[in-house]
């Protein structure tokens, strides 16, 4: 439908309940502002986003109590994700601000984010992959448009029940797993101890098909066929290739919570030495110039590698700050509206020293052995408890949850939801109670 650039459709503060009880809450259906900051207090609120503070970012839980877990990560993308729609706004044309999130919209998209990604990390987002390959897949963006439409508390048949718009902002991959995945192989039975090759596309699941064309209604046909195309790959899974502007802020703060403050956590727990930082980092980012570490490398390596936490915490701050007025506005060509013309785009040389900061942590940090050998264990705990449970689940799931089971068209995505839903903490008690002779006990709760 044909929109007016200078006031935004209404449409997008819809919600899929109808709303009906906005009069009763006594909120205004024209204050953009307070429906954002609604889907943020539902979001924060939520089982789903508490469950965060026990799952894994980088480093496994319980190795040491200064890092980062999957709450105080999206917490830090939420306030870096605030701060982008802040410099853009002090920044955009007059055609461009009206379309621009608030702040409490950008909140809520960052602040959800994360909300499917299960226990473990992504070595358990692969294992219920490899479980649930038969039935669907399993993707942790796709988990996350599932627990905000259909599995979150605020509403029997919505989930969490959040605006269009906040809906439109945490899809990452508008694109549905049969429509992207490319396995050369099927699965072997017995499955290997080796699960990488069953990584999942990035994606929403078929069975959210409903949920899309909903999110996608106020779109021009033309439009939401060109936001679902995807680029092809030999022997890999394909990719989609946009995504709204929403989106493109999100993944911005996501990246930089991601390659600047994890690579704090790895540097404040000496797991990046100055020996490596000086031999394998420096003239990486020395051979890129045109940059904070390479303009200033003595005071960045002085405070980085310092055993006085505020003086690391100053250059942290200082470079998350140069990648975010190193944001602009750009228009792509193609579509006609501007949530999807719209984007932000990082300019060139702080996005050469961003995935460069992505790329350190990825070599020197997730693929160290200790950190592999930590996600390893959880792929065989969330493989084992996928089998358990399928195969006995009248007797061993909660009765709730084992009613949904029974009751469903569909049982494994049930069980999928329940064990995507658990904690790193609480799967591995689960985990223990039905491997382990004497351990656990009939009062523990799960």
């Amino acid at each position: 439908m044909p929109l007016d650039n200078n006031h935004p459709d209404a449409s997008w503060l819809e919600r899929r309940s109808g709303g009906k009880e906005e009069h009763r809450l006594q909120f205004n259906a024209n204050n953009h502002e307070s429906q954002y900051q609604r889907d943020r207090a539902r979001i924060v609120h939520a089982a789903a986003f508490r469950a965060l503070q026990s799952k894994t970012q980088v480093l496994g839980l319980g190795e040491n109590d200064f890092y980062r877990t999957r709450l105080t990560h999206s917490l830090e993308v939420a306030q870096i994700g605030s701060g982008i729609v802040e410099h853009l706004n002090n920044n955009a044309d007059e055609h461009a601000k009206p379309w621009l999130p608030t702040v409490p919209l950008m909140e809520a998209i960052c602040l959800a984010h994360d909300l499917g990604h299960p226990p473990f990390g992504h070595g358990g987002e692969v294992s219920l992959n490899t479980a649930m390959m038969p039935h669907g897949g399993f993707e942790g963006n796709g988990q996350t448009l599932r627990i905000l439409s259909r599995l979150g508390e605020f509403s029997a048949n919505c989930g969490i029940d959040v605006t269009r718009r906040t809906m439109l902002g945490v899809i990452k991959y508008p694109v549905t797993y049969s429509s992207v995945a490319n396995y050369e192989n099927s699965l072997p039975d017995p499955l290997p101890l080796n699960l990488q090759h069953w990584h999942p596309p990035k994606c929403v699941y078929d069975d959210e098909q409903d949920i899309l064309d909903w999110v996608f209604d106020p779109f021009e046909p033309s439009d939401v066929e060109r936001l679902q195309r995807t680029q092809h790959f030999e022997g890999r899974h394909s990719k989609s290739m946009h995504k709204a502007l929403d989106v493109s802020i999100m993944e911005l703060a996501d990246d930089i919570a991601y390659g600047i403050h994890d690579l704090e956590d790895a540097l404040a727990l000496r797991l990046i030495s100055r020996e490596l930082w000086m031999d394998d980092f420096a003239p990486k980012f020395k051979a890129l110039g045109d940059n904070p570490l390479c303009d200033d490398f003595d005071f960045y390596t002085d405070r980085l590698l310092s055993d006085e936490p505020h003086k690391r915490k100053h250059a942290i701050s200082r470079l998350v700050n140069y990648m975010i007025i190193n944001i602009d506005l750009q228009s792509e060509v193609g579509f006609a509206h501007p949530l999807l013309s719209l984007q932000a785009k990082q300019r060139p040389q702080a996005r050469a020293l961003l995935d460069l900061c992505q790329g350190f942590v990825f070599d020197e940090v997730i693929l160290r052995p200790e950190i592999l050998a930590v996600r390893h264990r959880g792929q065989r705990a969330m493989l084992s408890l996928f089998e358990t449970l399928m195969a006995n689940p009248k007797e061993l799931l909660p009765r709730p949850v084992y009613a949904k089971f029974a009751a469903s068209e569909h049982p494994p995505r049930v069980l999928c939801d329940y064990l995507s839903g658990l904690t790193d903490v609480s799967a591995a008690k689960l985990y223990r109670r039905l491997t382990l002779p004497g351990a656990g006990s009939i009062f523990d709760m799960i």
